[in-house]
């Protein structure tokens, strides 16, 4: 458990919570300066606590906390900045970032790379005038580099050409991109995917589907083969909502 914060406030997201006994809640936070953390919010769910209204998942917090052990007890929380709303499968997409970071952050792992990009991931999420799918497959990408995963963009797999715009690569995940010919079997991408993700483009809807098929992979390499509850969220989402068609966001 990351050191005694007493009542010295730092800023978090709230990845997660679920009720506990009566009146309590459990909470998931992610901060910059100590990473996960798990906590108790005793009475949060109370009538009368002032933390009603504040502890809401995807939230940007101010918190507090005491204890040692597996679970610190929270002693502070409020506000810490514009209120978040996500609806429909903007929310499931919301889940899946959560989903991300607890399934790859260990707890008391400061990594604050992932607390900027998982940020940053939210509140464009928010933004309704913006493509639901780019936030993410930016965040998938931030975070492996965090963690360090990162996939390489820029040159083949054999360190001798640099990729090129129009050719056609088969992904190999732990060396690169291989170029073949169109047609061939295989993770396959375009080499405009592959420099669009390097350079952080996510305007072109075609190439942000290449980019999930190569993000959704490689992530499957660290979180194992457990399927991602957000994504049976999402897939119900686009159900309710008569959407058709192939799933692109999570």
């Amino acid at each position: 458990m990351p050191a005694n914060q007493g009542d010295q406030s730092i800023p978090a997201w709230v990845v997660h919570r679920r009720p506990y006994r009566d009146t309590s809640l459990l909470l998931e936070l992610l901060t910059e300066q100590h990473g996960r953390i798990g906590a108790v919010a005793r009475g949060a769910r109370s009538q009368k606590s002032r933390w009603r209204g504040v502890l809401e998942p995807f939230q940007p917090v101010l918190v507090s906390w005491r204890g040692r052990g597996e679970l610190a007890t929270l002693t502070g929380a409020e506000s810490g900045g514009r209120p978040l709303r996500f609806q429909g499968t903007r929310l499931a997409a919301a889940f899946y970032l959560s989903e991300l970071v607890l399934r790859l952050l260990r707890r008391e792992d400061p990594e604050p790379d992932v607390f900027a990009a998982y940020g940053d991931a939210l509140i464009s999420l928010a933004a309704a005038d913006a493509p639901e799918d780019a936030p993410l497959r930016h965040f998938e990408k931030r975070l492996l580099d965090a963690l360090g995963y990162s996939l390489l963009l820029d040159t083949t797999a054999d360190g001798q050409s640099p990729v090129a715009a129009g050719s056609t690569y088969r992904y190999e995940l732990e060396y690169g991109p291989v170029p073949v010919a169109p047609g061939a079997s295989g993770l396959l991408i375009s080499g405009d995917a592959l420099l669009a993700l390097d350079q952080a483009r996510f305007d072109d809807p075609a190439l942000r589907s290449e980019m999930q098929r190569l993000t959704s992979a490689a992530l499957r390499l660290y979180i194992g083969d457990r399927p991602l509850q957000s994504r049976a969220l999402y897939q119900s989402l686009r159900r309710r909502s008569g959407s058709g068609g192939e799933e692109s966001g999570t």
